[in-house]
């Protein structure tokens, strides 16, 4: 087999839901030993299929692949002969590669089926997530309701989440229909590993449901993890709002982003 169905073996093989793989493309090159359309793959532990370069620059882009496998990461990134990442458009550079993360689709879990559940479920299977809901009433669990999830869950919310997996591509939100519901279901997933695990309502709300699993021995390590109040602070109001501004969370949370205004003008305004 060769080195480029080799590759393609694992790229399917990874969004089947085995392991994270990253595959390394090169887009633009003024080095005379690589051009552009050559590709390796890197596995999360550095193995690799196919090689790009000797030296520093391998090194270093391998490197770079390793980490981007933890954030989930899909940029183009320019380096130097000697390894160095080009910072800025600006700073010289010799080599541009585009870097991907294969990987199965993330899984959003959404605990509660109510307005903002069925938000949630819009917006998270239009930016690619897989999408699981579970509420314990018929009316709000079912297809009609929830068209664009993979999967509805119909069950007590404590049975549910104990048959489901749960793992590092799991993003969970627990919108239930009371304070009641969301502990029961906190419970069963706060010592999980789930990538994020949010719980709508008031801070007083949400202080009340940490401080009862903290009396009831959970580790405090554990609880400081989960988002709650949940979403970013962006004045939401309706449920479709709230719902934006929790998967907005979520993906500054899988992406590694900052939450910041990316719009910082400095001085008085001016035309590009």
């Amino acid at each position: 087999m060769s080195v480029m169905a080799e590759i393609a073996a694992a790229v399917l093989d990874a969004m089947r839901g085995g392991p994270p793989v990253v595959t390394a493309t090169v887009v633009q090159s003024d080095l005379h030993a690589l051009a552009a359309g050559e590709k390796m793959l890197v596995r999360a532990d550095g193995s690799t299929l196919g090689r790009l370069a000797d030296g520093a620059l391998q090194g270093a882009v391998v490197a770079y692949c390793v980490a981007a496998v933890r954030r989930h990461a899909v940029e183009a990134v320019r380096f130097t002969a000697d390894g160095a990442v080009a910072a800025g458009r600006h700073e010289r550079a010799d080599v541009e590669i585009f870097i991907e993360v294969i990987e199965s689709p993330a899984r959003l879990v959404i605990v509660g089926g109510g307005h903002i559940g069925r938000s949630l479920c819009r917006l998270g299977a239009e930016c690619g997530f897989s999408v699981t809901v579970i509420d314990d009433r018929p009316d709000y669990a079912n297809r009609e309701r929830f068209p664009e999830a993979d999967e509805v869950i119909c069950a007590d919310f404590e049975a549910a989440l104990a048959a489901l997996r749960v793992d590092d591509t799991t993003y969970a939100v627990l919108v239930t229909r009371g304070h009641k519901q969301d502990e029961l279901s906190m419970r069963c997933l706060v010592d999980r590993p789930a990538a994020y695990l949010g719980m709508i309502g008031s801070k007083r709300r949400t202080g009340a449901v940490v401080q009862h699993l903290l009396a009831d021995g959970f580790a405090q390590e554990a609880l400081d993890r989960v988002h709650t109040p949940i979403g970013l602070d962006i004045g939401a109001e309706t449920p479709e709002e709230i719902a934006v501004s929790i998967i907005a969370e979520i993906i500054m949370t899988r992406r590694g982003g900052t939450g910041r205004v990316m719009n910082h003008r400095g001085g008085s305004a001016s035309t590009a």
